[in-house]
């Protein structure tokens, strides 16, 4: 091929995403595609790198799968789909990943424009049926910079704004869209061969406003952290473990999407952040969207809120008034470390506040065990208890792995302790992310043993016979454990919390919730050639779980796991 020749710009779009360091493309392909794989063919016949194009059955599993990649490699990938039929279907993945600054490229295909005369233009019903006024409106509320290719020569700048802008600090999902008549264009190949010429910006935080953190956290009685997204990469959550434990600094992790710190540390107070909040005298809000209930958690009057993180007021929410005293914005990977070191020009830490927290912090995991074991020994069998089982299970299995976890099993009863060895749902709460972000996961770390754990209807909201087949196309030796209650569990307790002594609280069930009859889960997965296994008794939870992870060590198959509740 020489210079001046190309290919479609359909092709020319995943060249240009390889060139952008893009691993993957989850696809989910229609009548829009035609030009794409045409380029494909035409790439792979003068020898043009393309990234990976993995076929899912829908949507909502790839954007999950985007998701889950990135949190393992931190290397955003792309998303191509069908029209507005497909982005719709992608539109509770676009809301989760602006929830959680995840960044990727989500492109989906744009009907043709032309009835006739124009190479690419429309030629059976959906064609008309699929045209929309605003298609980007699908997701404009989520994504950080929409566009619509207009020219084919475009290509290389418009998708090398849409990963910088993706990239840049508070990261988060793009859109382009694509009409087929553009993509039938030939593309020179100069223009996919350009140099990238626009990166992204990653804020660091004000040296100003970091010193004054580090006096105020310094001089503290009482400090405490909640965190809800991690504490950065592997190196700056190491950092912030020893510098809890140096200084006696309290870390709670209030509803955690990522791990900040090992919930075994002496430091970590647990979950809820009540008892530690009501007596902290400077609290450090780390990247967190709702770090206490207001409800039920009560701050001291005098208490300095510190708010730190990529967007720490989080501008795109209309509501949030917890207090910011003071606002670091920047990527916890480089805010933290900044902020370990200008408090540790303060001093030597505070040993005695430290010997305090382990004090307590043991004595709380003892008796959160015990209650765990009594539950177990009477024949319970509760996520809390399967949590702690599945914890110990991994910890025989003695390989890294990471949890990814849907309204599963509960952090705390779990033992987790390197900074990718936790994910929870997103706080925006679209449903059947769990599942597909394990499998991406699985794709960017096969080193790493990941583990999907979801309720009933989580799992059944994953479309999960699309999940399945993807695990089973793809070789993937994930672990799938499911703890079925048999209804929407969320909405019951929603409503006994509302409602503790209402009508509903009176009645045989909650109306709304019940997901019986329930159906045959183990079968879902042995369709796609699962080792499955359904559990009943208490006393049989450890034993199948050991079974499962041999499947998924030994055997290299993924492992499917149903425990009734």
């Amino acid at each position: 091929m020489t210079d001046g020749d190309g290919i479609t710009a359909g092709g020319a779009v995943l060249a240009r995403l390889a060139r952008l360091g893009v691993d993957c493309v989850f696809v989910n392909s229609g009548t829009d595609f035609p030009p794409v794989i045409e380029g494909m063919a035409q790439a792979a016949a003068a020898d043009l790198d393309l990234p990976r194009m993995v076929v899912v059955p829908h949507e909502h599993a790839a954007m999950g799968m985007a998701h889950g990649y990135w949190l393992l490699s931190g290397r955003p990938q792309a998303v191509m789909l069908h029209t507005n039929v497909g982005l719709a279907n992608a539109a509770a993945g676009a809301i989760n990943a602006a929830c959680e600054h995840v960044p990727m490229i989500v492109l989906s295909g744009r009907t043709p424009v032309t009835e006739q005369g124009r190479f690419g233009a429309r030629t059976v019903p959906i064609s008309w049926g699929q045209e929309m006024a605003d298609q980007a409106a699908l997701v404009r509320g989520s994504v950080k910079w929409d566009y619509e290719l207009r020219f084919p020569e475009q290509v290389p700048d418009l998708l090398d704004r849409a990963m910088a802008i993706a990239d840049t600090t508070p990261k988060g999902p793009v859109y382009l869209s694509l009409p087929r008549e553009v993509l039938a264009e030939t593309c020179p190949r100069s223009a996919i061969d350009a140099p990238v010429r626009q990166n992204p910006v990653s804020g660091a935080g004000a040296t100003g406003a970091v010193e004054q953190a580090a006096e105020w956290l310094s001089g503290a009685e009482a400090p405490l952290v909640i965190a809800q997204r991690g504490a950065g990469d592997a190196a700056s959550f190491a950092a912030f473990s020893d510098w809890a434990a140096r200084w006696g600094i309290a870390v709670a992790s209030w509803w955690a999407t990522r791990l900040a710190i090992a919930t075994d540390h002496d430091c970590h107070v647990g979950a809820d952040p009540g008892e530690a909040l009501a007596a902290a005298d400077v609290v450090l809000v780390l990247d967190s969207l709702a770090p206490w209930q207001p409800e039920i958690h009560s701050l001291r009057p005098d208490a300095r809120v510190i708010q730190m993180g990529p967007d720490p007021l989080f501008a795109r929410f209309p509501v949030r008034h917890f207090p910011a005293d003071l606002a670091i914005a920047g990527e916890i990977s480089e805010t933290l470390p900044a902020l370990i070191a200008a408090t540790d020009r303060r001093g030597p830490g505070r040993p005695d506040r430290a010997a305090r927290l382990a004090g307590r912090s043991a004595a709380r995991r003892t008796r959160d065990e015990e209650a765990i074991r009594a539950d177990l020994a009477a024949g319970a069998i509760t996520k809390a208890g399967v949590g702690h089982l599945l914890g110990r299970a991994l910890d025989r299995a003695d390989i890294a792995s990471s949890v990814f976890s849907e309204l599963g099993v509960p952090l705390g009863p779990l033992a987790r302790r390197d900074h990718a060895a936790w994910f929870q749902e997103p706080h925006s709460g679209g449903l059947g992310w769990a599942f597909a972000a394990a499998i991406g996961a699985q794709m960017a770390d096969p080193g790493r043993l990941c583990v999907a754990t979801m309720g009933d209807g989580s799992y059944l909201f994953a479309n999960p016979a699309a999940c399945h087949q993807v695990v089973e196309a793809l070789d993937l030796p994930i672990l799938i454990v499911v703890a079925n209650n048999r209804e929407w569990g969320a909405v019951r307790h929603s409503v006994l919390g509302m409602y503790p002594d209402g009508a509903a609280a009176r009645a045989n069930s909650v109306p709304l919730t019940s997901l019986e009859p329930v159906p045959d889960l183990c079968a879902i997965a042995r369709a796609s050639r699962a080792a499955a296994w359904r559990v009943e008794r208490a006393e049989e939870v450890e034993t199948v779980l050991d079974a499962a992870l041999q499947a998924c060590l030994g055997e290299r198959r993924a492992a499917f796991v149903e425990v009734a509740l």
